[in-house]
């Protein structure tokens, strides 16, 4: 609680001094005071593939006349590195399908999780919700529709809110359609 020496502030308003922030941002993307992500966060997703293609004649409920996106991951078992929860130990990889319409929105959602697979944001190496399995490849909070149909309860279509929320589950993470801030 001293004056500033070199003071810097950030989008969210919060000032600090340079090498207190520069110090903070070393150990999370985020200001210290609010959260807000500087930047981009970066994550500690096992190398794999993203691949997607787009179904033109086949569409999704809630998006007829548009085809669809089919996503492809694929992460192969390793052994974990030094930013995983264990790390030597072997992880079980996976292969997951996901599913947008081929509509603008569908399309601005695609290179965002593009950006996020770049970010190594989309999975991580933890213990699965759905089988209790630990040191797998898991969700990493970014909700995806791995379901053509059976709306949100399924994971899939029609779900008229799903594009807007997974858009400000990305904006949390720092992908954005708008130029990042430092």
């Amino acid at each position: 609680m001293c004056d500033f020496t070199d003071p810097k502030a950030l989008s969210c308003n919060h000032k600090f001094c340079a090498e207190c922030l520069a110090t903070a941002l070393k150990h999370a993307s985020k200001c210290p005071i609010c959260g807000l992500v500087v930047g981009r966060l970066r994550g500690d997703q096992p190398e794999g593939r993203m691949e997607y293609e787009v179904e033109k004649y086949s569409s999704l409920p809630g998006y007829p006349g548009c085809g669809t996106i089919i996503i492809h991951y694929s992460i192969p078992s390793g052994i974990q590195g030094p930013e995983h929860p264990n790390p030597g130990h072997p992880y079980q990889g996976t292969s997951r399908k996901a599913y947008l319409p081929n509509n603008p929105e569908g399309k601005e959602v695609l290179t965002l999780l593009k950006e996020a697979w770049k970010n190594k944001l989309v999975f991580t190496v933890g213990t699965s919700v759905t089988t209790g399995t630990s040191d797998a490849v898991t969700w990493n909070d970014i909700h995806h529709k791995t379901n053509r149909s059976g709306g949100p309860t399924s994971y899939g279509y029609p779900d008229h809110t799903y594009l807007g929320r997974v858009k400000e589950e990305l904006a949390a993470k720092g992908i954005t359609t708008r130029p990042s801030t430092a």
